[in-house]
């Protein structure tokens, strides 16, 4: 005897899981929409700004006269590529010796069971609950002592302090992803635990390492406060520090500032776009535990 069944109203009126109604799509499409012309605006007008010649500067004729007058003058009559290579070379040195620092202590805490490990991490995570204004004196003050002020070493020993923390947080959540049995592999063919670290699961963690790379350049190549206070001299600043010496009390030099800004977001948009596809994967892994 064969049974049918037949579907009753109920279900067939049961909404399929997942599919949104079309009030819920266009509010959805509007909010995404005024979401990208708030973050967009802000960039474009710098943008425009930075192409407008300087009696032009504080009006909204953004095509009425179109120069590069404003990217002329910045890098012929100012420091702008001094700032630029001090920049690059203090960004780029913590970068490098942050994913270094990073990757190293996220794989020992990952792997190894030491005393104080939980103690460590926990050093690690509250280092961040303090904000700039809190530590820019006693860092000073630190850095006067050693002689680093006006150094670019005393600048990327302070950004490895910012970047650290959260870098060695996010690969130890990334490393607890890579199976055990990796790193036992390794050691039946004779590596040692560096070796191991170095051969085998540094290859398996680029995404992280993309990850902590971006944060550590980003963490140094837009900071502002400790640069203006650690450097001085136009031979000594960074990007951060230049971009004041267009803001005096007479007023503002909003065309140079702005060819200034554009050309500061370069390397960063750069940096993203070589990174973009590691972002995603290597911070969701990195948060799955830790």
């Amino acid at each position: 005897m064969v049974t049918t069944t037949t579907p009753t109203p109920q279900a067939l009126n049961t909404p399929v899981r997942g599919r949104r109604s079309p009030l819920a799509s266009v509010g959805l499409h509007v909010t995404l929409i005024v979401a990208s012309v708030i973050a967009v605006f802000p960039v474009l007008w710098v943008l425009l700004t930075s192409l407008k010649p300087a009696k032009f500067a504080t009006t909204t004729d953004f095509f009425k006269e179109t120069t590069f007058e404003n990217y002329t003058n910045l890098l012929n009559d100012t420091p702008f590529l001094t700032w630029f290579g001090n920049s690059l070379l203090v960004a780029g040195l913590t970068t490098v010796v942050g994913v270094f620092i990073s990757a190293t202590t996220g794989y020992a805490v990952s792997r190894f069971r030491f005393p104080g490990k939980r103690g460590l991490m926990w050093t690690l995570l509250v280092t961040q609950m303090f904000p700039v204004a809190v530590l820019i004196v006693p860092i000073y003050n630190i850095m006067a002592s050693m002689g680093l002020l006006n150094q670019p070493a005393g600048l990327v020993i302070t950004y490895l302090t910012i970047a650290v923390p959260f870098c060695a947080w996010m690969m130890k959540g990334f490393f607890d992803t890579i199976p055990r049995e990796i790193d036992e592999s390794g050691y039946v063919d004779g590596l040692t635990p560096f070796g191991t670290f170095w051969r085998l699961i540094l290859p398996l963690a680029k995404p992280g390492i993309a990850v902590t790379a971006f944060y550590s350049f980003i963490t140094a190549w837009g900071e502002v406060a400790y640069a203006s206070a650690f450097m001085v001299g136009d031979e000594n600043l960074t990007l951060a520090g230049g971009l004041q010496k267009f803001v005096n009390q007479y007023g503002a030099q909003w065309g140079p500032m702005s060819a200034a800004s554009v050309l500061i977001a370069v390397p960063a948009a750069l940096v993203f776009l070589f990174a973009q596809r590691h972002l995603v994967t290597g911070m969701s892994a990195g948060a799955v535990k830790g």
